[in-house]
């Protein structure tokens, strides 16, 4: 409520919130907040799988020019200028690559909250960020496939992580499980799931059609982690297969309560897990990594919204919505350890 006050918005306070009960403040979630980490991340993980119910494809189709052009620009620009900057930083081309593409996300859990919150989605630079985000949603899962490709020959895969069904695969093998996965969803969701909410619906028991909900969000996710891909991603193409299904609404509107105070939480676990310690023993190094990151992604945002004849205004607010970088890089920047392209 006093971050709304100020006029801050929900994410920040959340943050803030989490900053003050986390293990530097007053120590009341556990060691970096991991324990409320691995429950949080299912409001991520809902909200894309809303973000893909609402990818109706007339909506796709309107959008399609700023997606297309100003999204994939967008990732193109981002993930070749960063890979080029990491590399100069002393990374090997393959993690230089891999960070490149991690820094070319931006967060839609905060962009999109931030833009509602303000009533400034309807403005062009908006549905200019609005379009941008979808592109990167769906470009997350090239990335994903092209990850196991960087691996270098006879790196170490991450100790202590969790055991998949695509350990010891080549990196082949672990693409394929990648696209085998994502057609397993596609395929699926368009053979199975209808038919299944169909029955469902005919019982009119409300609570049953919830659980179905959630029980569709939880197995895509349990499914996701099997082959070593993100749950988010793998809800987010549920979503988007089931957008044009007449049981879209009732969908959206069971699980947005769960969504909402799963996103929450999250924030609030992003903010306890923040090192502060780390933070005060490299403030300079850290304050000029951040610095270089939002000021090279909002200079050549505002390049785009330039050469795509958004007003200067709008592109001002387009440029400064999308500079951070989301929190799909948790998930790629794990997944990068994981395969040994990242120590």
């Amino acid at each position: 409520p006093v971050a709304k006050r100020l006029g801050l918005g929900s994410v920040l306070g959340y943050l803030l919130a989490g900053a003050v009960i986390g293990p530097w403040g007053l120590e009341l979630v556990g060691t970096g907040g991991d324990d409320v980490m691995h429950v949080a991340e299912f409001g991520v993980v809902m909200m894309l799988f809303v973000i893909g119910l609402e990818l109706e494809p007339s909506l796709l189709w309107r959008l399609r020019g700023p997606i297309l052009g100003l999204g994939g620009l967008q990732v193109l620009a981002t993930s070749a200028i960063g890979a080029v900057v990491a590399h100069l930083f002393g990374l090997p081309w393959p993690a230089a690559i891999a960070v490149g593409m991690t820094f070319s996300l931006s967060s839609t859990a905060i962009v999109l909250q931030t833009l509602q919150e303000k009533g400034w989605m309807r403005t062009s630079g908006g549905q200019g960020a609005f379009a941008v985000l979808l592109f990167q949603d769906i470009a997350v899962i090239p990335m994903l496939a092209l990850f196991p490709l960087l691996t270098p020959a006879g790196a170490a895969t991450a100790a202590g992580t969790h055991a998949t069904l695509v350990d010891g695969l080549p990196a082949w093998g672990r693409t394929l499980a990648v696209l085998a996965a994502v057609a397993a969803i596609v395929g699926g969701g368009r053979l199975l799931l209808r038919p299944a909410f169909r029955v469902i619906a005919a019982t009119r028991l409300r609570e049953l059609f919830t659980a179905a909900a959630l029980l569709l969000v939880v197995g895509i996710a349990l499914l996701m982690s099997a082959v070593g891909l993100s749950p988010a991603l793998g809800t987010f193409l549920a979503g988007v297969v089931l957008a044009t299904s007449e049981y879209r609404h009732e969908l959206e509107s069971d699980i947005e309560p769960f969504k909402g105070l799963l996103l929450g939480l999250f924030f609030i676990a992003v903010g306890a897990s923040l090192d502060f310690g780390l933070i005060a023993a490299q403030p300079g190094a850290i304050a000029g990594m951040v610095g270089l990151a939002l000021g090279g992604k909002a200079l050549l945002l505002f390049l785009l919204s330039r050469a795509f004849r958004m007003a200067t205004a709008q592109g001002l607010l387009f440029a400064l919505a999308l500079p951070q970088v989301g929190e799909f890089a948790f998930v790629l920047l794990g997944f990068a350890a994981t395969l040994g392209v990242l120590s």
